[in-house]
């Protein structure tokens, strides 16, 4: 593994034929949740067992939160802490659907700045990249899919929700075909899972090829998940994988 600047992210790269992210095999692309360092995600790279010639890069957010005591955490953007507290402490549901958050759209360009240094600096065509996050990093993740123009090789959304709904929706029949894998759990207390069902449906609806999983915990990735996250990347990129 090494870590280099992609789109003025610094990023962990890994797999490929040397271990590096050499070669010309398919990336996938792993943005990590809120508060979680930049090297969060990393070890699904191993775990998920993919062909060899597969390459993983794994960005660390802009953000730095040292600021706010979470040490070596980072953000794609800032959320309002008491309000989230607040609503674990009262377990009461966060609509986020009508939310806009102010640092949204820098970290969607700073994405595509990354998906571009991929293109250029990895020689991965856009047809190779399956660009996908966990929490934050998942709702980010479909932001850039349903703003960007550029193809894709597939979506992963692992714990993410529905932001910025009449914003979101009418982008997505744009990303029909396009196959995306989704799981939630149904007792997550940051994110309800009806939002996410609610997110599922806007998607197929609009004819996105969606893998959804349930599962019975909370804001997680568990071993089930990983399991079909691996059946999913795995259709998706070992035809093209040496």
């Amino acid at each position: 593994m090494r870590s280099e600047r992609l789109g003025g992210l610094t990023a962990r790269v890994m797999g490929g034929t040397d271990g590096q992210g050499d070669g010309d095999g398919p990336v996938v692309v792993l943005l990590h949740g809120f508060g979680a360092p930049g090297e969060d995600l990393v070890p699904l790279g191993p775990a998920l067992g993919l062909p060899r010639g597969v390459r993983f890069v794994f960005p660390a957010a802009p953000l730095a939160l040292d600021a706010m005591g979470m040490f070596g955490g980072r953000a794609w953007w800032h959320i309002d802490m008491e309000r989230l507290q607040l609503a674990i402490m009262t377990g009461r549901a966060r609509d986020l659907t009508r939310e806009r958050p102010e640092g949204l759209p820098a970290a969607r360009e700073a994405v595509l700045s990354l998906l571009d240094d991929v293109e250029r600096r990895l020689g991965a065509a856009p047809e190779q990249v399956v660009l996908g996050g966990f929490s934050q990093g998942a709702m980010l993740s479909c932001d850039v899919a349903l703003h960007a123009e550029r193809p894709l090789g597939g979506l992963v959304l692992l714990s993410g929700t529905l932001l910025c709904e009449d914003d979101w929706r009418p982008r997505m029949a744009a990303r029909r075909g396009l196959r995306a894998f989704q799981s939630h759990g149904v007792i997550d207390p940051l994110l309800p899972f009806e939002l996410a069902e609610r997110l599922r449906d806007a998607l197929v609806g609009a004819g996105v090829d969606i893998d959804w999983v349930a599962f019975r915990g909370g804001h997680e990735i568990p071993p089930a998940v990983l399991a079909r996250l691996q059946a999913f990347l795995r259709g998706l990129v070992a035809p093209a994988a040496p």
